[in-house]
């Protein structure tokens, strides 16, 4: 895939975070700027989009994302209708902006995805459009695909619809603002009836045997000195319910794409025998209970954590899905269809700002919405979207972690030799090597020593921190 970047020197060795972060940027081919004829094609663009002719802006939305966001994706609201519920959910509406072939989206091409660091974000499209023009921003009319859920008292999808409209959210929040207002037991309607929506549509996701893992992730931050932080952060609720409703469009655009035939699907091929029968050994070290007659979504459902053996567990489930990817389709439904660990046909719809693919599907839903043919210029992309996205997403996954990685090292290269406590959450070469999870500071890293306890916590040393490699790594004490 080629990549335009502005090459750093390699051969020396980093000795800031910054510097480290730059020449990684470099070794990946993360673009470091945009073009100047893309800048340029955007800045057209943010002047002329189409505005759609049906008028959306008395519905009362708003977004919810984490602090700081300006590109916003989606925006909310939520209403009862009869003794359901109907759920309106704008996106942003790229392809306003955007035309096949022009310098923005052969450059979102090359890109695939938005790429994140704490010192530079690299954005699919450029800000002028991203955050400004084409973003749900609150008290801006934009142009939006907005889709209509109808959902039963039950929380199923009966009936779903979208519509090219222009719309209006009222306010920008961040998670932590929906989470204290729902809280304060005061919340808004459409946050209100979000708790009551997104916790029937977990329950109909349990029902159907889908499973989301409640893993708390690591977070860079920035303290009052400007130093960055790391931390272990985990899900509020609310966010939970909110990508309830993100989940939920997905699988409407798969039912309808489905159904016209054409489209793009996000799929994941079922957990095999043997590897699930892993997890049952691994369950059995810990010495954590799991009836045979439990499923694996419920068995999931009841680990912690908080609890140093339960964490262990989590991290070996996160190894049971293997093979994402893309199926596209055009006049013939593919074999596979499915998303194993949602247990539904599913599609990615929600965040055509930060990821390509998103624009096609919701352009393509759009047409097959209306009953009109779907535009050449999405089903000419068809073959080639599945190999773009899959490139762009090893990639992105590829420097997150290294990010992570390389943050940790600043944290960490002068504290050598320094004791720590720690829960081994992997072991490998037969006990003698494996991962563990550091609290303070929040540090996912490699250990060794004899006898490693899976899910136990351990005393360690730090052995190295080391910006070439860009790794810190313990040993047992």
């Amino acid at each position: 895939m080629p990549a335009r970047i502005v090459a750093l020197p390699t051969t020396d060795t980093p000795t800031t975070l910054q510097e480290a972060l730059a020449a990684l940027r470099a070794r990946l081919e993360i673009p470091a700027q945009l073009p100047p004829s893309v800048t340029a094609a955007a800045e057209r663009a943010a002047s002329r989009a189409r505005r759609p002719a049906l008028d959306r802006t008395d519905l009362e939305l708003v977004t919810i994302d984490p602090p700081g966001s300006r590109d916003l994706d989606q925006a909310l609201h939520i209403a009862r209708s009869g003794q359901g519920y109907q759920v309106s959910y704008a996106i942003a509406a790229v392809a306003s902006f955007v035309a096949a072939g022009d310098p923005i989206d052969v450059e979102a091409r090359h890109r695939g995805l938005t790429f994140y660091a704490p010192d530079l974000r690299t954005p699919l499209h450029p800000p002028v459009l991203s955050e400004g023009a084409a973003s749900l921003l609150p008290d801006q009319d934009r142009p939006a695909l907005l889709w209509t859920l109808r959902l039963d008292h039950d929380g199923e999808l009966m009936e779903a619809t979208v519509v090219r409209a222009l719309v209006r959210s009222r306010e920008q929040l961040t998670y932590e603002q929906a989470q204290r207002e729902v809280d304060g037991g005061a919340a808004r309607s459409t946050l209100a009836l979000l708790v009551e929506v997104g916790r029937l549509r977990e329950e109909r996701e349990r029902d159907r045997g889908g499973v989301s893992l409640q893993i708390p992730t690591q977070e860079v931050g920035v303290d009052d000195r400007g130093q960055y932080t790391l931390s272990y952060r985990a899900t509020l609720p609310v966010e939970g319910f909110n990508a309830q409703i993100s989940l939920l469009t997905g699988i409407a655009a798969a039912r309808l794409m489905l159904a016209g035939r054409i489209g793009i699907l996000r799929t994941l091929p079922p957990a095999e025998a043997t590897a699930l029968q892993r997890l049952r050994r691994t369950a059995d070290a810990l010495q954590i209970s799991w009836p045979d007659q439990q499923s694996y979504p419920e068995f999931v459902r009841s680990l912690d954590p908080v609890i140093a053996p339960h964490a262990a567990m989590l991290n070996a489930c996160t190894e049971l899905f293997r093979g994402a990817g893309y199926a596209a389709f055009d006049g013939t439904v593919p074999g596979q269809t499915r998303h194993a660990a949602l247990a539904t046909d599913y599609a990615h719809a929600t965040a055509p700002l930060r990821r390509l693919i998103d624009r096609f599907v919701g352009e393509i839903c759009l047409a097959l919405a209306a009953g009109e043919p779907v535009p050449d210029w999405t089903r000419a992309a068809l073959p080639e979207l599945p190999e773009l996205m899959t490139a762009a997403e090893s990639r992105a996954k590829k420097y997150e972690r290294a990010v992570v990685d390389l943050v940790e090292v600043s944290l960490l290269h002068d504290r050598v030799g320094e004791q720590f406590t720690g829960t081994v959450v992997d072991v490998e070469s037969k006990g003698k090597r494996g991962i563990v999870l550091v609290a303070d500071p929040a540090v996912q890293a490699r250990v060794s020593g004899p006898d490693l306890p899976l899910g136990a916590e351990v005393s360690l040393r730090l052995i190295s921190a080391d910006w070439a490699t860009g790794k810190a790594e313990f040993s047992r004490v």
